[in-house]
């Protein structure tokens, strides 16, 4: 072995013991009588010292070394003058007594560190250079250990690991397949899997009950900001169960991820069906890290209107919906005049922004307090359970486009407003998704035909 310790778990309790390092130097620093280099493998980072005066020519040839630079180094451990408590090693150094260089490096187009000076393009070009930084390799263990975990778990719960087919006959699913040619069978394909889905359910048929599989999956379809052509997925299928037996068993996975992956305690996750979700929060994976709930103000199933018909805006408007910003009474015209232009931007598409300024001191403020008495926009603020010190924000328009509008609004506030801690956990159950879903043409039809109904299916939508 070239070395007897990694660069990461070497402490005080090493104190005086000979060890052999190999790494890449991640920088050095000349400091006349003192050389000092950190030096860094996958494990962490360990500082070599070099003394010009108890070694001039072991200094000299440490002052040649090069970033990335692969060495190796034989020393005694030592007790840090100047504690790191930044590193795992931050404790101690190692006084070199030999260094071997292994293989000498260029200078690198960027720097291997956690916050790089190099772009995504320079960084993809030499990715070998990338996958070093710290972050990065991060990655890889967290998602190594999140494998681990699931495997681990299912197999406590008796299920069977199986590895699919890749090279299969097209199927029907929900995209284009990759295909690839057949040499033996001239001018035949294989279809690359969108999902194992046949496989698993002749595995079902033949007994095997419980299934998994971490497979990679592949879609013939353009980029989103949640799907690449190639990806994995934690495949399942089990029999003689019902709803209530899966949300248990993969309630207890994520449980189980957390903490053995992140040593995070969860609660049980909160339900929720399709419809609430898209009626309350507007999209159907809500950030149920803050409240905030969409408000409707207009209830076309039923024929009421909360808002009274007064404005025209809101009186043709499909839909007409908002969210209470909790404390938010203190914005500026400046303020609500920069939101009104974050929604009309292309990426959200509204045509227009309402408030209504509920004030600390009970007074109310409106865009459109010329069309509505004091009273009525009082009783507007009540519908939508808001309470002095809150505003109030509307938009209008077709509904599923207001409502995706709406669920952006919502979390650019909360951001903006602090609520979107990263490191809060709130995880979803959402059920009861629509097979179904209305295509434009069929849409404009029912709404001719049935004006004051909202139809509860859609024409199928791949």
């Amino acid at each position: 072995m070239l070395r007897t310790h990694t660069c990461g778990e070497l402490n005080i309790a090493h104190k005086g013991q000979k060890v052999t390092l190999s790494g890449w130097v991640q920088r050095s620093r000349d400091l006349g009588g003192m050389t000092f280099v950190d030096l860094r493998d996958r494990y962490g980072i360990t500082q070599l010292v070099f003394d010009m005066d108890s070694n001039a020519e072991l200094c000299q040839q440490a002052r040649t070394l090069g970033r990335e630079f692969v060495v190796q180094c034989l020393g005694t451990v030592a007790e840090r003058s100047s504690k790191n408590n930044k590193l795992a090693t931050g404790e101690i150094e190692i006084i070199v007594e030999k260094i071997v260089t292994l293989n000498r490096s260029e200078i690198p187009p960027f720097t291997i560190e956690e916050n790089t000076d190099g772009g995504d393009e320079l960084r993809m070009k030499y990715r070998y250079l990338d996958l070093r930084r710290s972050n990065v390799k991060a990655n890889f263990e967290l998602r190594h250990r999140m494998a681990s975990a699931v495997r681990n778990y299912l197999d406590s719960q008796n299920f069977i690991e199986v590895e699919t087919p890749v090279l299969i006959k097209s199927t029907p699913e929900g995209a284009r397949d990759f295909v690839v040619p057949s040499r033996v069978h001239n001018g035949q394909f294989y279809a690359l899997p969108q999902s194992p889905q046949t496989f698993k359910q002749l595995l079902m048929v033949a007994g095997f009950d419980r299934y998994y599989q971490i497979v990679k999956c592949f879609r013939d379809e353009d980029l989103r900001a949640d799907r690449q052509p190639e990806f994995t997925q934690i495949d399942c299928e089990m029999s003689f169960i019902e709803q209530e037996d899966i949300l248990a068993m993969f309630e207890g996975l994520v449980i189980h991820l957390f903490k053995e992956v992140k040593n995070i305690t969860i609660p049980p996750l909160i339900r929720m069906s399709y419809a609430d979700a898209m009626k309350y929060y507007g999209n159907d994976k809500p950030d149920m890290r803050f409240d905030m709930k969409i408000v409707n103000f207009k209830d076309e199933s039923n024929r009421q209107f909360i808002i009274p018909e007064k404005f025209k805006v809101v009186d043709d408007a499909e839909y007409v919906g908002g969210i209470v910003c909790k404390g938010c009474a203190e914005y500026t015209r400046k303020q609500v005049d920069e939101l009104t232009d974050w929604v009309k931007r292309p990426q959200i598409g509204a045509g227009g922004l309402i408030y209504i300024r509920y004030n600390t001191d009970g007074s109310i403020k409106s865009s459109i307090d010329k069309f509505y008495s004091p009273e009525e926009l009082k009783t507007i603020l009540e519908q939508a359970s808001a309470m002095p010190g809150d505003l109030l924000l509307i938009l209008t328009g077709a509904e599923s486009k207001s409502r995706k509008a709406l669920s952006e609004l919502r979390l650019e506030m909360g951001s903006r407003l602090g609520l979107r801690d990263k490191n809060n956990y709130s995880c979803l159950w959402v059920y009861d998704f629509p097979l179904l879903e209305w295509n434009e043409e069929s849409q404009r039809f029912h709404a001719m035909h049935h004006p004051f109904t909202s139809p509860k299916l859609k024409i199928l939508h791949c």
